[in-house]
């Protein structure tokens, strides 16, 4: 799967889980910038992006992310 697909459907999986259904991500986008993304709705969303790519992350991975790029790219190391 290409990194491009995968940020499609991180963004509709930050979508339902922020319910925000206009909400656009790209590939530096932090936290900080979107609104709702706080440290409870942050474990929800990894949980949902897990189970939508039937994956797992560990605790080392998910604490260095520092964008959703780099969500991106471990979503894609582990699918490809």
């Amino acid at each position: 799967m290409e990194k491009e697909q995968i940020l499609s459907e991180v963004t509709e999986v930050f979508r339902d889980i922020l319910d925000q259904p206009q909400l656009v991500l790209n590939f530096e986008t932090t936290a900080e910038e979107v609104e709702d993304w706080d440290s409870l709705n942050h474990i929800q969303l990894v949980v949902a992006i897990e189970k939508h790519f039937k994956i797992r992350f560990t605790t080392k991975e998910i604490q260095s992310w520092q964008n959703v790029g780099e969500m991106v790219e471990d979503i894609h190391k582990r699918t490809n």
